[in-house]
Parts: structure tokens; C-alpha cells; sequence
């Protein structure tokens, strides 16, 4: 349960941090039978698949470095039943991660991070 709880306070983070940069929020959580994307945004005609990692501290590494070729693929996967489901197939898009790190209060937006 304090996984689930650290998780969703990452994303806030997230959500929030996307929203102070001028990105429109379309879904928190998506969910499907491929797995999960934490946040899909909206911002200059371009849609933004958002994986969020977060971490206390720098001790183990980067959260970033959790995301995985693995999980790269599930990832693509998702956002394309995503697309799917909203009838568009050819629409700009690209994957991004947020890491937060929050002992030195770090946010960083890799855009376009594979």
C-alpha cells in the first residue's frame, strides 16, 4: 500500500508540474489489457504519453533508469489501444517521462525519451 500511496503522490506531482507548463490533462491512469500510462496530456497539437518515476533520494540510481525497454514496449502498446479507442491513428505523438527526486526537490521532463 505505501508503494500505491508514493506512486499517486509522484503523479500529482506530475500532473501538476504539466498543467504549471501549459499542457492540457486527458487521462490519469489509463488503464488497459497492455498496462498502464500514468498520464496522457495534450499541448501544441501533439499528444504526450507520460510515464512518472519517482524515488526519496538518488541512492539506487535515477528513477528514470526504471524505465525499462520492457516497459517502453508496454508502454507503446497502451497508447496504441488508446488510439484505438479514439478512432485516430495518425495523430502526433511522442513518449515522455517524468522523474521526480524528492529529498533535493528535482522534476525532470524528458521529452521525447524513446
Amino acid at each position: 500500500m505505501y508503494k500505491k500511496n508514493k506512486g499517486y503522490q509522484y503523479e500529482r506531482i506530475a500532473e501538476e508540474y504539466l498543467l504549471e507548463k501549459g499542457y492540457k490533462i486527458l487521462e490519469l491512469n489509463f488503464i488497459s489489457k497492455f498496462g498502464e500510462i500514468d498520464i496522457i496530456a495534450h499541448k501544441d497539437g501533439r499528444l504526450h504519453f507520460v510515464e512518472v518515476k519517482g524515488r526519496e533520494n538518488k541512492d539506487h540510481g535515477y528513477p528514470r533508469e526504471a524505465v525499462t525497454p520492457l516497459k517502453q514496449n508496454k508502454l507503446r502498446r497502451a497508447a496504441r489501444y488508446y488510439f484505438m479507442l479514439q478512432g485516430k491513428d495518425d495523430f502526433p505523438c511522442q513518449f515522455d517521462v517524468i522523474e521526480i527526486i524528492l529529498d533535493i526537490r528535482e522534476i525532470n521532463h524528458i521529452e521525447n525519451a524513446f
